[in-house]
């Protein structure tokens, strides 16, 4: 099945708008800390989501690997940019993250298309 970046990301804000809806004050807490740490201060945004995307593969997860991918063409990171990014993940996380580098490149190119 390919990866159809309008689906993910509405599925995406539903289910955050879900978790956001819990009368829960440490998730609230925790979802702001995830979006703050990636804006810029001593490191600009662009470098801070590659990092989340280097991070995000050799950690083997396919949903934040998608996300940090659509945020770091956002941020304006190049292919080559991620690529190298990818690279220093997979040295990292070694062979068991290639599956997880297909899914990023899959997803790459399918938001890049958009």
């Amino acid at each position: 099945m390919a990866f159809d970046p309008a689906e993910w990301k509405e599925y995406r804000a539903r289910m955050n708008e879900r978790i956001l809806s819990e009368d829960n004050l440490s998730l609230k807490r925790f979802m702001a800390v995830d979006h703050d740490v990636y804006e810029a201060g001593a490191l600009d945004a662009k470098t801070k989501e590659l990092m989340g995307l280097a991070v995000s593969l050799a950690l083997r997860c396919d949903d934040c690997t998608r996300y940090h991918v659509e945020r770091c063409l956002e941020e304006g990171a190049s292919a080559q940019e991620m690529t190298e990014a990818m690279t220093i993940a997979l040295v990292v996380g070694g062979s068991i993250t290639i599956p997880h580098l297909r899914r990023a490149f899959e997803a790459l190119d399918a938001f890049a298309s958009q």
